[in-house]
This record gives structure tokens, C-alpha cells and sequence, in this order.
């Protein structure tokens, strides 16, 4: 980390950033399958349950996360950070785990 605060608030600002950017690129990804598989009939009852159990899983998740950067008096940048990990994790997960069922359906 670099010794300049002013700098290093300027690089979590940028990953936290690029997180937001990639999770709402993930999330686009996993609505569009979704969508499609709803709308051919083709959902699975255990993907339609998962796509409702989920996410108040990962927002738990990433409260928790939020806060306990906010307890440690991270900064802003280290809390939004650490707010999206979490949701990024989950939605990156739900896009590669989607694209490899596409792809043995093929």
C-alpha cells in the first residue's frame, strides 16, 4: 500500500470501482440466462429457488462485511469495498456456474 494516504484511498476508490463494474457485468449475465430459461420454460425449480434464496444470503454477507470495515475505521473507499466483495463473489459464481450448464446443454 503506498505511503500516501491520499493515494491509497485514490487506489480503493479504483477497486472498488472495477468490483461494482464486473459484479453489475455478472449480474446482466446471470439476468439474461435467467430470463431465457424462464421464458423457454426451461428453469429448474432448484435454479428458481436458489435465484430467490440467495440474495438475502449475500446482503447479509455483505453488511457484515461493511460493517466490520466500518468498526475498524477503514475509510469510506475500504467499506464500499468490502460491502461489494461479497456480492461480487456471488454473482461471479452464479455467471460461471450458469455458463458451464449452457455449455454441457449444447
Amino acid at each position: 500500500m503506498p505511503k500516501n494516504p491520499y493515494l491509497a484511498a485514490a487506489l480503493t476508490w479504483q477497486k472498488a470501482a472495477m468490483a461494482y463494474g464486473q459484479m453489475a457485468v455478472t449480474a446482466n449475465q446471470v439476468i439474461a440466462v435467467r430470463t431465457t430459461q424462464m421464458a423457454l420454460g426451461v428453469m429448474k425449480p432448484e435454479e428458481a429457488a436458489r435465484m430467490v434464496l440467495e440474495k438475502p444470503a449475500a446482503f447479509a454477507r455483505s453488511f457484515e462485511m461493511a460493517a466490520r470495515a466500518q468498526a475498524a475505521s477503514k475509510g469510506h473507499a475500504a467499506v464500499a469495498l468490502a460491502a461489494l466483495t461479497p456480492l461480487g463473489a456471488k454473482t461471479g459464481s452464479n455467471a460461471r456456474r450458469l455458463q458451464r450448464a449452457r455449455r454441457r446443454a449444447r
